[in-house]
C-alpha cells in the first residue's frame, strides 16, 4: 500500500494510482435516451405511419411533416405541490392532400400533454415521482442454437425481429433442415426457399454445394422431406401451415408471405437486429429501411451456418452473453408506446377519412391525440418498468435510476426464469454489477451497472479499457461491447508498471474470451480503466470489498439503500474516494453549471449571475416528503456575492456533508459480549447517541382527507363537531383544519369533518338536547379525521385542493385536504441497524453511558457488537 496524496480536508488516500477515468455521469444513460427519444425517436414513428391513404387509396393522404415540444406547463415543483402530471405539450404539422383536385391543406395541430423527463432523470405523474427502470432483454437479430443427441450437436437458428413473426431453424436427426414460422407448424427449409423464389432442386443445390459436404448432406436430406417442386406448390403449403382452415390459393398465400416478410410495416428487424445479422454473418448491408425486412441472402447465409456448424461441432452462440443481450431504456420503451397509439389513431383516421367530405374536412378534423396520449400515460401508470422510485435516501435514488430488469413486456418471469440467466456471466466484467441484486425471488433478473459502464447506439453496454502498443500502456481508453472483446487480451489493473508504463513481469493475469489466464505480458492488448471497474456504485462504496464474502457485500449494498437520512450528516471516516463522485450525480447536491457570481442567496433559493450572461434560480427544498416518507431537507452552501467555478457546491441536501455521500455515523464499536444482550444479531448501544440526536431522523406522514358529496347533503369541514370537548379541539383553526405548527399526538382531531346522517325518530332527552344546544346536536355525526398509529409530531404543512382553485377532484369529492405532520424519530430499542459488509442487527438495550464499556483512556464505547458477527 502506498499514500496517494493528503487531500485538503486532511483525508489520506491509501491505494495506488491505478484510475485513469473519472466517474462518468451515472445518470447519463437516462437523460441521453430520453433526449433521443424526443429528437429522433418520434420522427421514425410519424415516418413509418407517412402516408395514411383513406381506404380506396384514391381521395385523401395525410402525412405527418414535423413535430415540436413546447416549454412544461408548469415547474415540478408546482406539479408535485399540486398532484399534477409534469407534462409538455406537443405540436404536429399535418398536411392533407386532396387526390382528386390536388388541393394541399397544412395545419399545426395541438396533439396532446406528454410526461416530460426532469433534470435528475425522472418523471413526476399526478405528483409522485417515477422512475422507469431499463429493461435487460434478449436483442433482435441471428442467433445459433445447439440440441444434443447421441453425443451429437444439432445446430438451428433463431431470427428475431423488432417486428414480426420469428424463423426459428433446426435441424433433425436424419440429417434434414426444417423452420417454423412465428411458432407454427416445422416446413422443409426448401420448402421456404421455393415459396421465397428458388424453385429448382438444382438452384438449391448449387447454393450450398461448397459448404454441404460433409458425411451427411444436409440439403439432400431436406429436399427428401420435402414435398414440394415449384415456387406455386411451395407458397399453398407454406399458406396451409400458418393459416390452417383457410381457403388457399397461390395468389392468396403469395400476398400473404409478401405481407409476412417483406412488408416493413408488419417485419422489421429493427436497427439493432440488422446491426446483429451483418455482425454474425460477416456482412455489410446498409441499416436502413429497405433493408430492413427479410433478405434473401441472409436465409442463404444462415442454412449455410447451420451446415457448417453441424459439420464442424463448433461451440454455438452463448445467449447468456452481453454480446446478445441488449438494454432498452427509457425513450425505446415509451417510443413503443407511442407507436401502439398511433396504430390506434391510425384506424380512427382511416374511419373519419370514409365519412368526411374530401372538399372540406381539414387535418384537424382528422386527428384526435387522445389514443395516443392515453397509450403513454398507460404506461407511466400501470407497466412494470414504471416504478414509484425508491428514495429513502438520495443513494438508492441513483441506484433506482441505474437499475436493469430482465422482465417486463417481453422479457422473463420469475416463475419461468432458470439458473443459467440468473448466473454471474464472464461478459457481465466492467459491464454488469457483479454483487449487486435483491435476496429474493428476483435473484439475478434485476441487477445495476457497473461504475464505468455505457450504453452504445444499440442498446449494449460497453466496458471501458486501456489501449496497449507495443507494449506500453497508454492513457488511450476505448469503449467494447461484449462482442468485440472476444479477440482481446485483458490485463488487470493489478499488473505492475514501470514509470514509462510497460510491464514489470514477464508473465501478467490477464482474460482471453472472459476466462482468467496468466499470460506473457507481450500478448496483452487491453488493460482495465479502473480498480473498481467490475463494481456497480454501491458495491465501490465499500472499502476493502474485496476481502469481504460477497453475499455479505450484497447485504451491504442493500443495506445502504435502507439508510434513512439522518437529523446530522457525517461523511465516512474510512471510505473508497468515490464518495465525492456518487454524491454529486444525486438529486440532493446541486453545483455551479459554470464560473459565475451569487447574486442572492438566501434559504429559499438561490440565484447565480453565470460568466456568459445567463442567470439561473436554484430552488432549494425545505422538509420535502419522499415517496418513502424520509424528510429531504437542503442547505445553502453560499454566500451573496461569492464567487463560483464550475463544479462548485451550492446546495447540500439529505446524506451529503462537505460534497460526500453520507449514509450513517462514524460510531466507536467494541466486539465484544455484554452479558447476553448482545448474542446473535443483537446490538447494545449507548444512551449518548439518543440524547446527542447522533441516529435521529425526521419521518414525514402525510393525512389525506376528502370531503364529500353525499346522497344526504355536502360534507362539512368545521370547528362545530358535536360532542367533542374544547380541549380535543385546541389545535383546530377557525376553519376546521388544524393550525401549522400544532405538537400533535395520537387521537388529536387533524380535520374536524361532520357527515349529515339520515333524519329519525328523537328520544325526549335527544330533543332537550336540540333545543339547549340548537344546530350542534342536530342530525350530523363526526367523521374527522385524528391522528393515529400511537404517533405524535408537529404539523409542518397544509394543503388544500378545491375546483374553485383549479384543482381536478375525484367525481363526488368536493374538497382534498392534505396534513402533513414530521415526527422526530430516535434511535430506540427494536430499530435495525447495519453497517457496510452486510453486518445488521436489532438494537436490544439502550444503556446509560456508565455502563457502556471503555477504553484503556476511559473513552465510552457507543456500540457493543456479539464477536461471533465479525463479517
Amino acid at each position: 500500500m502506498s499514500t496517494k496524496n493528503i487531500s485538503t480536508s486532511g483525508k489520506r488516500v491509501f491505494f495506488t494510482d491505478g484510475d485513469h477515468l473519472e466517474i462518468p455521469d451515472l445518470t447519463a444513460h437516462q437523460k441521453d435516451s430520453w433526449e433521443e427519444f424526443i429528437k429522433s425517436g418520434l420522427r421514425e414513428v410519424f415516418t413509418e405511419l407517412n402516408p395514411i391513404d383513406d381506404y380506396t387509396g384514391q381521395k385523401l393522404s395525410l402525412r405527418f411533416k414535423d413535430y415540436e415540444f413546447k416549454a412544461p406547463k408548469r415547474t415540478v415543483e408546482e406539479a408535485k405541490y399540486n398532484l399534477e402530471t409534469y407534462e409538455a405539450p406537443l405540436y404536429v404539422k399535418a398536411e392533407l392532400t386532396n387526390k382528386v383536385t390536388g388541393e394541399i391543406k397544412e395545419q399545426t395541430i395541438y396533439f396532446g400533454d406528454y410526461p416530460w423527463m426532469t433534470d435528475r432523470a425522472t418523471f413526476i405523474i399526478n405528483g409522485t415521482e417515477r422512475v422507469i427502470v431499463s429493461q435487460l432483454i434478449r436483442s433482435a437479430g441471428v442467433f445459433f442454437t445447439a440440441d444434443s443427441f447421441n453425443g451429437k450437436r444439432f445446430y438451428g437458428a433463431k431470427v428475431i425481429p423488432g417486428r414480426g413473426a420469428w424463423l426459428e431453424f433446426e435441424t433433425a436427426t436424419n440429417g434434414s433442415i426444417n423452420v417454423k414460422i412465428d411458432r407454427r407448424r416445422k416446413i422443409p427449409v426448401t420448402t421456404f426457399l421455393r415459396a421465397l423464389g428458388i424453385a429448382k432442386n438444382s438452384e438449391i443445390k448449387e447454393l450450398f454445394a461448397d459448404v454441404d459436404n460433409g458425411p451427411i448432406n444436409y440439403i439432400d436430406s431436406t429436399i427428401d422431406k420435402d414435398t414440394t417442386t415449384s415456387q406455386a406448390a411451395a407458397l399453398l403449403e407454406v399458406y396451409r401451415r400458418l393459416r390452417p382452415g383457410d381457403l388457399a390459393t397461390v395468389e392468396n398465400a403469395r400476398s400473404m408471405v409478401e405481407r409476412t416478410f417483406f412488408d416493413y410495416k408488419r417485419y422489421d428487424y429493427s436497427r439493432v437486429g440488422r446491426f446483429k445479422i451483418n455482425q454474425r454473418l460477416g456482412f455489410d448491408t446498409p441499416n436502413d429501411s429497405a433493408h430492413r425486412t427479410l433478405q434473401m441472402e441472409d436465409v442463404i447465409a444462415i442454412i449455410r451456418e447451420i451446415i457448417r456448424l453441424n459439420n464442424t461441432q463448433e461451440s454455438a452462440d452463448d445467449i447468456d452473453s452481453l454480446a446478445n443481450r441488449r438494454v432498452k431504456m427509457v425513450g425505446e420503451l415509451i417510443q413503443r408506446q407511442f407507436r401502439l397509439g398511433m396504430l390506434r389513431l391510425q384506424r380512427n383516421i382511416l374511419d373519419r377519412m370514409s365519412m368526411a367530405n374530401p372538399e372540406e374536412v381539414t387535418p384537424a378534423q382528422l386527428l384526435n391525440s387522445r389514443p395516443v396520449v392515453a397509450a403513454v400515460k398507460e404506461f407511466f401508470s400501470s407497466s412494470q418498468l414504471s416504478q414509484l422510485m425508491d428514495s429513502y435516501n438520495p443513494f438508492s435514488e441513483l441506484s433506482h435510476k441505474r437499475r436493469l430488469s430482465s422482465m417486463g413486456p417481453g422479457g422473463l418471469t420469475r416463475e419461468r426464469a432458470g439458473f443459467d440467466v440468473r448466473d454471474t456471466h464472464p461478459t457481465h466484467y466492467g459491464r454488469i454489477c457483479t454483487v449487486e441484486t435483491p435476496e429474493g425471488g428476483n435473484v439475478g433478473l434485476v441487477l445495476n451497472l457497473a461504475t464505468y459502464a455505457r450504453i452504445n447506439e444499440y442498446g449494449f453496454i460497453e466496458a471501458p479499457y486501456r489501449v496497449v502498443k507495443d507494449g506500453k500502456v497508454t492513457d488511450e481508453v476505448i469503449y467494447v461491447d461484449a462482442s468485440q472483446e472476444k479477440d482481446m487480451v485483458i490485463a488487470d489493473t493489478s499488473a505492475k508498471l514501470d514509470k514509462d508504463g510497460r510491464f514489470v513481469d514477464e508473465r501478467v493475469s490477464a482474460r482471453i474470451n472472459g476466462q482468467p489466464a496468466q499470460v506473457e505480458s507481450a500478448r496483452v492488448t487491453h488493460v482495465d480503466a479502473a480498480h473498481k471497474e467490475i463494481l456497480g456504485a454501491s458495491a465501490s462504496l465499500i472499502p476493502f470489498v474485496e476481502k469481504n464474502r460477497v453475499d455479505r457485500a450484497l447485504m451491504g449494498c442493500a443495506m445502504q439503500k435502507q439508510a434513512v437520512p439522518l437529523l446530522k450528516n457525517t461523511a465516512p471516516t474510512v471510505g473508497t474516494g468515490v464518495e465525492a463522485d456518487i454524491a454529486k450525480y444525486t438529486s440532493q447536491l446541486i453545483t455551479a453549471d459554470m464560473d459565475g457570481v451569487v447574486k442572492k442567496a438566501d434559504g429559499i433559493s438561490i440565484i447565480v449571475d453565470y460568466a456568459n450572461g445567463t442567470s439561473r434560480e436554484y430552488k432549494i427544498a425545505h422538509f420535502e416528503q419522499t415517496n418513502s416518507d424520509q424528510c429531504y431537507n437542503q442547505r445553502c452552501m453560499v454566500k451573496r456575492g461569492q464567487k463560483v467555478k464550475a463544479g462548485d457546491i451550492l446546495i447540500e441536501g439529505a446524506s451529503i456533508e462537505d460534497g460526500e455521500i453520507a449514509l450513517g455515523r462514524n460510531l466507536l464499536v467494541a466486539f465484544m459480549p455484554w452479558r447476553g444482550y448482545n448474542m446473535d444479531d443483537a446490538i447494545v448501544i449507548s444512551r449518548k447517541l439518543v440524547e446527542d440526536d447522533t441516529l435521529t431522523s425526521i419521518n414525514i406522514k402525510d393525512f389525506d382527507v376528502e370531503v364529500r358529496e353525499t346522497k344526504l347533503g355536502p360534507e362539512q369541514v368545521t370547528r362545530d363537531i358535536p360532542n367533542v370537548s374544547e380541549h380535543a379541539l385546541r389545535h383546530l383553526g377557525e376553519d376546521g383544519i388544524v393550525t401549522v405548527g400544532s405538537e400533535v399526538s395520537t387521537g388529536d382531531i387533524l380535520v374536524g369533518k361532520i357527515t349529515p346522517k339520515g333524519e329519525q325518530e328523537l328520544s325526549s332527552e335527544e330533543r332537550l338536547l336540540r333545543a339547549i344546544f340548537g344546530e350542534k346536536a342536530k342530525d350530523v355525526r363526526d367523521t374527522s379525521v385524528r391522528m393515529t398509529g400511537g404517533t405524535s409530531g408537529k404539523v409542518i404543512g397544509i394543503r388544500v385542493y378545491t375546483r374553485e382553485q383549479g384543482h381536478e377532484l375525484k367525481a363526488g369529492v368536493l374538497m382534498q385536504i392534505k396534513i402533513f405532520v414530521a415526527e422526530m424519530r430516535k434511535v430506540q430499542i427494536g430499530d435495525k441497524m447495519a453497517g457496510r459488509y452486510g453486518n445488521k442487527g436489532v438494537v436490544s438495550r439502550v444503556l446509560p453511558v456508565e455502563d457502556m464499556p471503555f477504553m484503556a483512556d476511559g473513552t465510552p464505547i457507543d456500540v457493543v457488537l456479539s464477536p461471533m458477527g465479525v463479517p
